[in-house]
């Protein structure tokens, strides 16, 4: 076999970013995967019924939809329909309330009743800045924005977030943008959740929250289809144990720290191993995946309209939720993030039969089946709820790590989001991306600019190593053979 440019170790959506970009600028480029399929955490699977789908991982992509990366690569054109939900996400109290962040904002203001202008008034100028705003957000934080009026209008924001001085006021309004920040599973408030909470706020009202229709897989199948198409090669069921089993010019690894400790051992200079040791990993997600008979019958039949629901009461207890979690502690009312696909999707209901997906958000390595936790946390707003139940499983955030090691103890999101760790992920290094070991590169969500599917850790590790190692300067193009100028940020 003639010796790869480039191998891939990984095929999550940052590997498979990466691939993409190297082979697109004409490298050959094999990947490699230990599991059957690839994707990592766009996976999919029949678990319960042969016709129905579960999203093992992830399920909802703002920044599929919204990332320099996809923009280009173009998801549509390749197929792959985004479906976007005319309400975003909801998040429901006791006694039958609601609050709702729809697509609108506009009717999202009027829904909020006395908090709407205060939520025009936090959401509509990034609203306006879209693109500059998740451009900045989205980059690997060594360069400045294109758009200059992004830092004023994000940074009063952020620290307004982190002093509690937004100005919401009803429960409601208060609740539905703590929802948000509580996606950053780390401690609240804090300056990291806020840069979080601002850009997947506002993008509800912008590019959405939206589902792949068939779901996760189609996009990680859409990537694979053009690495394909320049010359890719897939190795799936092939675990890597030790970089010497491979022969290329670079090696990407879509790992977290461990994992490279994992496979390098002790060729690793010990300064930089210590480092990568001091590396901390943050909460754990518990996932619950359910077979149901008929919709969700939440308290609000409205909520059953929401892409995404957030299941965390008050703002006060949500906050007490995600800080126990951070601190290790466990609870019996957690953080519940959940998706009935079939609202936005509803092809993905067969025969009356639907998937429902479920995270709580738990201490690293917590071992509890998830399934009675969060099955009590749905049945708080939707009673019922457990009578629609045909089947469920349950995967603790201590076993999530098997599924994909990227996962240490539940961390879906390959590493703590702290202050620090989000400007020096994985170590403090002007390049990131770039290991002491001569031609091996970091590519996964352990880097600039963290965690979500939006491929940037990957596009940002190859455009390193494609100037580093193969002095190539200019950006390949990523999207459909039509001749377009690349957007993404070289």
């Amino acid at each position: 076999m003639t010796r790869p440019d480039v191998a891939v170790v990984g095929s999550g959506p940052n590997g498979l970013a990466a691939a993409v970009t190297m082979a697109r600028a004409g490298l050959t480029v094999h990947v490699h995967e230990q599991s059957a399929t690839v994707g990592g955490g766009l996976r999919g699977e029949a678990l319960f019924d042969s016709e129905v789908r579960h999203d093992v991982c992830a399920a909802v992509h703002p920044m599929a939809a919204a990332s320099a990366f996809f923009r280009e690569f173009d998801l549509a054109a390749r197929g792959v329909a985004l479906l976007r939900p005319p309400i975003a996400y909801a998040h429901p109290l006791d006694g039958g309330a609601a609050a709702f962040a729809h697509h609108s904002l506009a009717e999202t203001c009027d829904r909020l009743g006395p908090d709407g202008h205060r939520w025009r008034r936090l959401m509509a100028p990034l609203v306006r800045h879209s693109t500059g705003v998740t451009d900045f957000l989205l980059s690997g934080q060594r360069s400045l924005p294109r758009d200059v009026t992004v830092p004023p209008l994000l940074g009063p924001r952020v620290l307004g977030h982190v002093l509690r001085t937004n100005g919401l006021r009803t429960e409601g309004a208060r609740a539905l943008l703590t929802g948000v920040a509580a996606h950053a599973m780390g401690r609240l408030p804090s300056l990291p959740a806020g840069a979080i909470t601002l850009l997947l706020g506002h993008l509800a009202h912008a590019t959405g929250w939206p589902l792949p229709q068939g779901g996760s897989v189609r996009i990680a199948e859409a990537m694979a289809d053009d690495l394909r198409a320049h010359g890719g090669v897939l190795h799936t069921g092939h675990r890597v144990t030790r970089l010497a089993e491979l022969d290329a010019r670079v090696i990407m690894l879509d790992t977290t720290p461990h994992g490279l400790l994992a496979l390098a051992g002790d060729r690793l200079p010990p300064r930089y191993r210590r480092a990568l040791e001091r590396f901390r990993y943050g909460p754990g997600a518990a996932k619950a995946d359910f077979l149901v008979g008929e919709p969700i019958p939440w308290a609000d039949p409205e909520v059953g309209r929401a892409g995404t629901v957030h299941l965390g009461g008050t703002r006060a207890e949500t906050l007490t939720a995600e800080n126990a979690a951070v601190r290790g502690r466990t609870r019996e009312e957690p953080f519940v993030l959940l998706v009935d696909p079939a609202v936005t999707d509803p092809g993905r209901a067969v025969g009356g039969r639907r998937p429902v997906w479920a995270y709580a958000h738990v201490p690293n390595g917590d071992t509890r089946d998830p399934v009675p936790l969060i099955t009590r946390r749905i049945e708080r707003y939707a009673p019922g709820f457990a009578d629609t139940v045909v089947a469920a499983r349950g995967v603790p955030a201590a076993a999530y790590e098997t599924y994909n090691p990227n996962y240490p103890g539940g961390d879906i999101g390959a590493g703590a989001i702290t202050l620090t760790q989000s400007l020096f992920r994985p170590v403090p290094a002007w390049n990131p991306y770039r290991t002491p070991l001569p031609g091996v590169y970091l590519c996964s969500a352990s880097t600039p600019p963290g965690p979500s599917v939006h491929g940037m850790c990957g596009y940002f590790a190859a455009r390193a190593a494609l100037r580093g190692e193969f002095g190539m300067t200019t950006a390949p193009r990523l999207g459909p053979e039509d001749g377009s100028r690349p957007s993404c940020p070289s």
